[in-house]
């Protein structure tokens, strides 16, 4: 289970009253992002995110299963996020999964898998018999807020940077290579979804945009976007009780249509 340790009282006073002057504590301006970093490790498919203070490992992996008897000719993609006590206190890693792991692995798969930003039918090795199963592991390292995001770039920044086996079909027989034998190949990528993330406090006219961890324990509303590089919004999530205008719905996208075009060329320098 989570259990979050939460902010005072004179804390949350103390930042609303910020807000309202449009100082953020951190410093940062209303729609400031914090600094990314993006880092490859070793291996294929592992890549490290930090986003401020927080900080996310995603690591990208492959078998040979069956497919889904509905659809024999496309691969499976599949994700999982795990938080733990090494993330930040009163998160416990025994036991189930805990909600918030839940909310942002549905959350990946509807901005991934569900956008089909994946090519699926690319995963295929024979049709009904054998595809490539893609799993997408999230772990949180740190949590300084917005998980969320810093989850999406890791994920993506991973699956861009994987590489699977080789695979040679003859007839009905599939011969996967040894890696140290052929070169593995990248994974046919449609397209590359990234979530843009703001809190709103109060009534709903004070907004920011990347909420650090104080910030999020005291927002009223979170608002999330999903968008790529064509500028199609992929996602759109609500949570809280708040309701936003359309024109405060309006002035997010464009906000999260610059900002998703710095962070895919942070991916792209990263991959190089």
């Amino acid at each position: 289970m989570v259990a979050e340790i939460e902010p005072s009282n004179i804390e949350k006073s103390f930042l609303l009253e910020s807000l309202q002057k449009g100082i953020r504590v951190d410093g940062r301006g209303i729609y400031d992002y914090r600094t990314l970093k993006i880092a490859c490790g070793p291996e294929f498919g592992l890549v490290e995110v930090q986003l401020g203070q927080t900080r996310v490992l995603a690591r990208v992996s492959c078998e040979v299963t069956r497919p889904f008897p509905d659809r024999p000719t496309e691969g499976i993609v599949q994700f999982n996020a795990e938080l733990s006590s090494l993330c930040a206190p009163g998160f416990d890693s025994t036991g189930k999964p805990s909600a918030q792991e839940v909310a942002i692995t549905r959350m990946l798969e509807r901005v991934i898998r569900q956008s089909r930003a994946v090519d699926t039918e690319a995963l295929c090795i024979l049709a009904g018999e054998k595809v490539w199963t893609v799993r997408i592991d999230i772990h949180f390292l740190d949590h300084g807020g917005n998980l969320v995001d810093a989850a999406s770039i890791a994920a993506i920044a991973a699956l861009r940077h994987f590489r699977r086996p080789d695979v040679t079909v003859d007839g009905e027989e599939a011969i996967i290579h040894d890696v140290r034998e052929r070169n593995p190949v990248p994974l046919s990528i449609h397209h590359t979804p990234i979530c843009i993330s703001f809190g709103f406090f109060g009534d709903g006219g004070m907004v920011v945009l990347d909420p650090n961890l104080l910030e999020e324990q005291t927002q009223a509303s979170s608002f999330t976007i999903t968008l790529n590089s064509h500028q199609e919004i992929c996602a759109m999530n609500k949570a809280g009780g708040i309701p936003l205008e359309s024109k405060q719905i309006h002035r997010c996208i464009q906000i999260a249509l610059a900002k998703v075009d710095e962070v895919n060329e942070k991916i792209k320098e990263a991959l190089k």
